[in-house]
């Protein structure tokens, strides 16, 4: 790629565009984006109208920009995340049937859960995930699951991270809190997190771990803070969690040939 004068490539800088754009955010001006990216409105301008024409992102009426369903078309068509939705969603179906709250399928990027899916009844209790949104790892049960069972020296980055950009909830803002419970998630294989993301809500979470051990996911369910026991929350999600496991090396598996 050729390189930009500030060193940098149009692929970078591109996807610094597509970066601009969040949950919150998901239809920008053209000078919103150039404030979030730190890049010259020229320049800004010129690569959105690239984008674009490309179908990456697209342009409403009243002028401001929205990311495009070429990106969809893409993530569709990724071999993990998708996979692990395809191997889950019947099993979250099943653990929606039984909870009637919200269910969630989330995989660990760096020191945020991305949400591949989500259920969730009309009444619900409020939750502020979304499908494609980004929640900090150690704010959500879904990402303390995951960070728990991480080799250590990935669990060390994700905390370090989390600290230097404040994504620590207070319960565990101390360092020796935050080791304790990462420790009592590994020894347990569930985490419950009450009130962290919004006072009302309570997050109930297991990891999906590979056959070697290794991090894949979490399923959760987001309910209601109240005294009801977590326990029989967590036997529904550790059940789901195998068969969801199951499922995808089964998927995964070369078919025999004929």
């Amino acid at each position: 790629m050729a390189r930009s004068s500030e060193g940098r490539s149009s692929l970078s800088r591109a996807v610094d565009v597509l970066d601009a754009f969040d949950s919150a955010s998901v239809h920008l001006t053209v000078s919103a984006v150039a404030a979030r990216t730190g890049m010259p409105l020229s320049s800004t301008h010129g690569l959105l109208a690239e984008l674009e024409r490309l179908g990456l992102v697209e342009r409403s009426p009243d002028r401001t920009y929205q990311l495009g369903v070429r990106l969809w078309e893409w993530a569709a068509r990724t071999p993990g995340a998708a996979g692990l939705r395809s191997a889950a969603r019947p099993h979250l179906q099943h653990v929606h049937h039984l909870v009637r709250q919200h269910v969630q399928l989330g995989v660990l990027r760096g020191t945020d859960v991305v949400f591949v899916e989500r259920l969730s009844a009309p009444d619900a209790v409020v939750n502020y995930t979304m499908i494609g949104g980004r929640t900090p790892a150690l704010l959500s049960s879904s990402g303390l699951a995951q960070v728990a069972f991480l080799a250590a020296e990935d669990r060390d980055a994700v905390v370090d991270g989390a600290r230097r950009q404040g994504q620590l909830p207070a319960p565990l803002a101390d360092p020796g809190v935050l080791r304790r419970r990462l420790a009592a998630i590994r020894r347990e294989g569930h985490v419950v997190t009450d009130g962290y993301v919004h006072p009302a809500a309570r997050g109930v979470a297991v990891p999906l771990l590979g056959a070697r051990g290794e991090v894949l996911g979490a399923v959760s369910v987001v309910v209601p803070n109240d005294d009801a026991p977590a326990r029989p929350l967590v036997n529904v999600l550790r059940a789901a969690a195998a068969r969801i496991v199951r499922d995808l090396a089964a998927a995964q598996r070369p078919t025999p040939a004929g």
